[in-house]
């Protein structure tokens, strides 16, 4: 049977206030706004190819609206949304549904998802993004009944578009952490544009003097850098670390950590360190799905940038704006 929720639009709002006033000003009876409202979208549960392919934040759902009117439409017409619906009684959930709404809800960039609004009826905690309709770049890399293979030149697009989403977030404007860059959070459009979503880890970047935050450590095993899985010690560059992961994801197919391969081969970052000794053997570590489709010398590129992006040091690795130039210049060696 089909999964469905009602989600009641005029409760929905945009997040420009604080989460604080967010909690005093919407809670309203859900039931009550049920039987009165004529805008509840019915929505239904959204497949495994296009939701990432988990969600510690709850189910994930399909609905549509008329944009123009914020009024439910029936399924199929209108534009398509997916909404999140908290798991009940989660407290760190709700946590990350707050921090959702606090930096989506204000910022805006052609690679951030959008946040449409979101709905607090008691316990019900929903949030409505625009829906992504070729998922997550997750499902595209892994999933073996993948129907579209992606080609090198819509790889590296995809990367480019990840690594400015970064970059603009990393800007003293907005200085934004976003502690969960993974392929599971790099949602794709039509034209495979890619849009950086999930901010329910996401913190404030350090100010003043101060060089870095402490956060307890959280996030997904193999995209943590050495130092904040140690100390707990959080900047810009950790996120730079997470994305050298995707880039190495991106270009060889596999996973950052992937207990079926053999030992020595099982943590992708250790993998790639054992070949950057011979240029020649770069071909080694691209998807075998991509032959033909790219050159050496820029395999080679994107290895190295990927590279520098996880050195060891903090210090050391490139910031998303240098990130961003790199790659957009292999963009242009492809056109």
């Amino acid at each position: 049977m089909t999964n469905t929720i009602y989600f009641n639009l005029d409760n929905a709002s945009y997040s420009t206030s604080s989460p604080d006033s967010i909690l005093s000003h919407h809670q309203h009876d859900h039931e009550g706004s049920r039987a009165a409202s004529s805008s509840f979208v019915v929505a239904e549960e959204i497949n495994a190819w296009i939701r990432p392919p988990s969600c510690s934040f709850g189910k994930v759902f399909k609905g549509w609206i008329d944009e123009y009117k914020l009024t439910a439409t029936k399924p199929g017409r209108g534009t398509a949304v997916a909404v999140k619906r908290l798991h009940q009684g989660s407290l760190q959930g709700h946590e990350e549904w707050l921090a959702e709404i606090n930096y989506l809800g204000k910022l805006y960039h052609l690679n951030l998802v959008k946040l449409l609004g979101y709905c607090l009826d008691n316990q019900e905690r929903l949030l409505v993004y625009e829906f992504m309709p070729e998922g997550s770049l997750d499902n595209h890399l892994f999933w073996s009944n993948s129907y579209c293979q992606l080609s090198w030149s819509i790889r590296m697009k995809i990367a480019l578009g990840a690594a400015k989403a970064l970059a603009f977030l990393h800007s003293a404007e907005v200085n934004v952490i976003h502690r969960g860059c993974q392929n599971s959070n790099i949602l794709l459009d039509w034209n495979y544009n890619a849009k950086l979503s999930d901010f329910g880890l996401a913190r404030d970047g350090p100010t003043g003097d101060n060089s870095h935050v402490y956060t307890s450590v959280m996030g997904t095993y193999g995209y943590a850098c050495p130092e904040y899985i140690a100390t707990g010690r959080l900047t810009a560059e950790s996120d730079v670390y997470s994305f050298g992961v995707v880039l190495l994801e991106i270009l060889s197919g596999r996973r950052a950590k992937d207990m079926l391969w053999p030992s020595n081969q099982q943590n992708l970052v250790d993998w790639v360190m054992l070949y950057l000794s011979d240029n020649q053997r770069i071909f080694c570590l691209v998807d075998s799905r991509l032959d033909g489709q790219y050159s050496l010398e820029k395999a080679q590129k994107v290895v190295h940038l990927a590279v520098q992006c996880l050195a060891n040091k903090a210090k050391l690795r490139p910031n998303m704006d240098v990130v961003v130039t790199a790659l957009e210049q292999l963009q242009e060696s492809i056109k």
